[in-house]
């Protein structure tokens, strides 16, 4: 008997403000590029693709694009999902517990 599989979606359990900030906060706090976007590019589709986009100033398509594992956007394209998001990036002294910044819910 085959088992039968389906890929796991992480955006379809992302249900609060708190576990969005949770995931970002884990991504940056590793300092790996692709992760970030991913996590972005996660959190995007938890909350709707087409409206972060749009909200962001860029396409649905671009956005896809921008935060796959491969992508590589631009600062202002991060910058326009996490204001999207409501969620804001702050600097912090590398030496502290989270050495990839701080995020608040905004």
């Amino acid at each position: 008997m085959t088992i039968e599989t389906v890929p796991f979606d992480a955006a379809l359990y992302l249900d609060t403000q708190e576990d969005h900030v949770a995931l970002i906060s884990d991504a940056l706090a590793t300092g790996d590029a692709s992760y970030i976007a991913t996590a972005l590019g996660v959190v995007a589709r938890s909350r709707g693709m087409s409206q972060i986009a749009k909200e962001a100033g860029v396409t649905r398509e671009a956005l896809y694009k921008a935060l796959s594992p491969e992508g590589d956007p631009k600062l202002t394209t991060l910058i326009g999902v996490m204001k999207a998001l409501g969620i804001r990036l702050k600097a912090t002294p590398a030496d502290t517990e989270n050495t990839g910044g701080t995020l608040t819910g905004a």
